[in-house]
C-alpha cells in the first residue's frame, strides 16, 4: 500500500497505546486463539463477520489471518492489494479494500484532489474487481470552511467520473461516515442525511455509505431508527464500544445484539467489521467475544 495510507493516525495511536513487544504479544493472543477454538460453539451464519486490519495491527497480517480462521470466521476489513496475497494463501476474504483514497481530509469534497483520485480510484477499480472482491472505501474529506452544498455538487462531479467504471467491474464505492465531534473534527460526510442525499445525487446502485455505528453513535444516535429507515443507502457495517472505542460489551452504552438484529431484518447480506480497539487484557479474547456478541 501506498505510504500515505489514511489509517496512519491510527496505527500511531496503537504504537502510543502500548501495542510493542510485538512477538511477546502475538504469541501468546495466538497461543490463546488456538487453544479456546475447539470450546467455541460454531456462529450461526446470519452475520458475515469481519474485523479491521488496523485494530489489530500488533499481530502481523499472517498471524492476524491465523486468528480469524480460528476463531471462525473468514474476512478482514480495510486491507490493501500489498496484503491480499496472503489473505488469498489462508481463504480470507477482503471485505472493505482500502488504498486508493489519499487520506481522511483530503477527499471528493475537494476538487482539487479529483485528478489523484480519479486516477487512484480508477487503478484500484481494477486491482479489487480482478483480486475478486468488491468494496472499495472512500471518504468525503474535511470541510475547510466549505459548505455542504458545494461538498455534494464536488463529490457528486468527482465521484461522477469513477461510477462508470465501478459499475462495468462490479465494484462497491463506499463512503465512510465518520464523526466530527470526537475523533475526525471538520469531516463533511458526518452524518447520514448528507450521505444519503449523496447517494440519492449519484443514483448508482454501486456507490452505497459505509455506517460506522461508533461513529454515528456519537454524532446522531438513534441508531437503529437510522438503519430500520436507510438501510438501502448502507453497504457496510462498523462497531465500536462508546464512549472510547473498545470493546462491544457490557462495558459501553451500545447494545450490539439489538442493532445486529435490526441490520439483520433489513434483509443485509454483506459485512460486519469490528473496528475497536481492544484494551483488555486478552485482545484475542476481546475478539472472539464482540464476534460473539454480534452473531445473532
Amino acid at each position: 500500500m501506498k505510504n500515505k495510507e489514511p489509517f496512519q493516525t491510527r496505527r500511531s495511536a496503537l504504537k502510543n497505546m502500548g501495542f510493542g513487544v510485538l512477538g511477546i504479544a502475538a504469541s501468546r493472543n495466538l497461543i490463546f486463539a488456538t487453544n479456546h477454538h475447539k470450546d467455541q460453539t460454531a456462529l450461526k451464519g446470519n452475520i458475515n463477520h469481519s474485523v479491521c486490519r488496523w485494530t489489530y495491527s500488533f499481530l502481523s497480517v499472517e498471524q492476524l489471518c491465523q486468528t480469524v480462521k480460528q476463531i471462525g470466521f473468514s474476512a478482514i476489513d480495510l486491507a490493501g492489494p500489498k496484503d491480499w496475497p496472503i489473505l488469498q494463501q489462508y481463504g480470507i476474504f477482503s471485505s472493505m479494500c482500502n488504498g486508493a483514497e489519499i487520506n481522511l481530509t483530503d477527499g471528493w469534497n475537494n476538487t482539487a484532489f479529483h485528478p489523484k483520485l480519479i486516477s487512484s480510484y480508477l487503478e484500484h477499480i481494477d486491482l479489487v474487481a480482478n483480486a475478486g472482491y468488491k468494496n472499495l472505501i472512500c471518504f468525503s474529506g474535511s470541510k475547510r470552511g466549505m459548505d455542504d452544498e458545494t461538498g455534494l455538487e464536488n463529490c457528486v462531479n468527482g465521484l461522477k467520473q469513477i461510477m462508470s467504471a465501478a459499475e462495468k467491474k462490479g465494484v462497491i464505492i463506499q463512503m465512510e461516515l465518520l464523526n466530527s465531534k470526537v475523533d475526525h473534527k471538520d469531516y463533511m460526510c458526518d452524518n447520514h442525511k448528507w450521505g444519503v442525499e449523496l447517494c440519492k445525487r449519484l443514483g448508482s446502485p454501486n456507490f452505497k455509505l459505509l455506517y460506522d455505528i461508533y461513529h454515528m453513535q456519537i454524532d446522531e444516535g438513534d441508531v437503529i431508527r437510522t438503519i430500520r429507515d436507510n438501510h438501502p443507502y448502507f453497504g457496510h457495517y462498523h462497531t465500536g464500544g462508546v464512549p472510547g472505542r473498545h470493546e462491544i460489551d457490557e462495558s459501553q452504552e451500545l447494545y450490539y445484539p439489538a442493532i445486529m438484529k435490526a441490520i439483520l431484518a433489513t434483509g443485509f447480506k454483506d459485512y460486519v467489521a469490528q473496528e475497536f480497539i481492544p484494551a483488555g487484557p486478552d485482545k484475542i479474547a476481546s475478539l472472539q467475544k464482540a464476534i460473539s456478541i454480534c452473531d445473532v
